[in-house]
């Protein structure tokens, strides 16, 4: 069985295992768009935002009365070059100085813009704007060197529509004629700037085009079997994480394995149509709701369970004039009179016995799996390598003081009597016992958070002592 002694150089070891569970957790922000005639005026919104706690959110544009209304309230912006301006930006070096100075240096920091997406799901804009991406990235950048505001992050959001392939993780690869013009110039660009790959996710399309073959418990990170990925040997329990980790595949594939990901557009509609198989108030509440929790508890994807999961909430409102299905104009927290759709907290402060549900339709209950939904889980990173997991099991056993009785030979989780099994098991002992608290599950990158109960044989993975 995995060994709890304590060799003569883990004393070296145990202040760095002290020291890495304390690691960063991920951040939630949100989308406000404007496309509807009767959303309350922007210095409400700010209201609004703050009243919810929420410290992040990302525009469509750079509107003056929005970006006005956002100074000196401590959230952080994220702004837009749309996509209709990337011609301009990219042919001609001057209109990018004006438009950093009209749009960003005149607000900037009394509004704190921390990023700017230059275009929108670009690969996919039916005016043929791909060619024009990365001049205009570069334009921009230019122009905020110029005026002393290169710490402003430079990126663009790409729909997973840019991959060829994404299952099983993988196999993520990006679509052949996009890797030489743009993807791989884009992420040299990336990597320069030390920024990071915008992506849009949404598990929402995934299932509705794919329900017979996607559990809905594994796209609303509910209790599921997992799916394991027999390409690099992880084991997926919430669809999100494994189109994030295709994307990571990606990227590793033309050579930038490194490049961090944020995820600027990820949600649930909370109507649709009759043939928008899975779409509803709760589902969109239990999606929310449930990602949330992931994110704010700290832990990264399978394949990066170092890397914090960063995102962006699509979206603060509902929005009535967008085109398309009706699940289009339903994505929305809330409804334009600030009401809200569905009851969820966005905030680590109000995790506490948050129980995601709909706010205004009291005979619609968000379906769970089993009473553990919405607990969170620490198990072990396979892929760490035997000598770290070991190293970091005796510590959770030793000064860790997490409960590894159980695991000993002879105990109810003793089998099955792997390394990994014991030490899931130790590192969810101390991350219960310390209340599932920020970074508490990380133990030097060998360990990460889960929505399910882990499985290893008949053991039962507690959730508080």
């Amino acid at each position: 069985m995995a060994t709890f002694t304590f060799p003569l150089f883990l004393s070296l070891l145990l202040p760095i295992f002290a020291f890495a569970a304390s690691a960063e957790t991920g951040t939630v922000g949100i989308n406000y768009g404007r496309i509807a005639d009767n959303l309350p005026p922007p210095e409400k919104v700010v209201a609004l935002l703050k009243s919810q706690g929420i410290n992040k959110v990302k525009l469509y544009d750079t509107d003056a009365t929005v970006l006005t209304a956002l100074a000196n309230s401590g959230i952080s912006v994220v702004v837009a070059l749309p996509n209709d301006l990337l011609s301009s930006a990219a042919s001609d070096p001057s209109f990018a100085d004006k438009w950093v100075q009209s749009n960003i240096s005149h607000y900037h920091p009394k509004t704190q813009i921390e990023a700017i997406a230059v275009g929108n799901e670009v690969f996919v804009d039916p005016n043929n704007t791909t060619q024009f991406l990365v001049p205009a990235i570069k334009n921009i950048q230019s122009s905020l060197v110029k005026y002393n505001l290169s710490s402003i992050k430079l990126s663009s959001p790409i729909a997973l529509s840019a991959l060829n392939s994404s299952y099983p993780p993988s196999a993520g690869a990006f679509k052949p004629d996009l890797i030489e013009p743009v993807i791989k110039p884009l992420l040299e660009f990336l990597t320069q700037t030390s920024s990071y790959l915008m992506i849009n996710a949404y598990p929402f399309f995934a299932y509705e085009s794919t329900s017979d073959k996607i559990s809905l418990d594994y796209a609303l990170f509910r209790t599921n079997p997992g799916n394991p990925d027999s390409g690099n040997g992880l084991k997926y329990y919430s669809l999100l994480e494994a189109q994030i980790d295709a994307v990571f595949a990606a990227m590793s594939a033309v050579g930038h394995g490194d490049v961090k990901v944020v995820v600027t557009e990820t949600g649930w509609p909370s109507k649709g149509d009759e043939n928008e198989i899975g779409s509803g108030q709760a589902n969109a509440a239990a999606y929310n709701g449930n990602l949330v929790r992931r994110v704010l508890t700290g832990g990264g994807t399978p394949l990066k369970p170092k890397d914090p999961l960063n995102v962006y909430l699509f979206a603060l409102f509902n929005e009535d004039q967008k085109p398309g299905p009706t699940s289009e104009r339903n994505y929305g927290l809330f409804y334009p009179d600030e009401t809200k759709v569905y009851g969820i907290t966005l905030t680590a402060a109000g995790l506490s016995g948050d129980q995601s549900s709909p706010a205004n339709e009291s005979k619609v209950l968000v379906p769970t799996a089993s009473p553990s939904a919405g607990s969170t889980w620490c198990v072990a990173n396979a892929k760490a390598g035997e000598e770290k997991l070991q190293a970091a099991l005796d510590y959770a056993c030793g000064e860790g003081g997490a409960d590894c009785r159980p695991i000993q030979e002879g105990s109810t989780c003793f089998t099955p009597n792997t390394l990994e099994a014991h030490a899931s098991y130790a590192f969810n002992s101390f991350y219960q016992k310390r209340a599932r608290g920020t970074g508490t599950c990380n133990f030097g990158g060998t360990a990460y958070v889960v929505a399910q109960p882990p499985k290893y044989g008949t053991c039962e993975f507690p959730t508080g002592y």
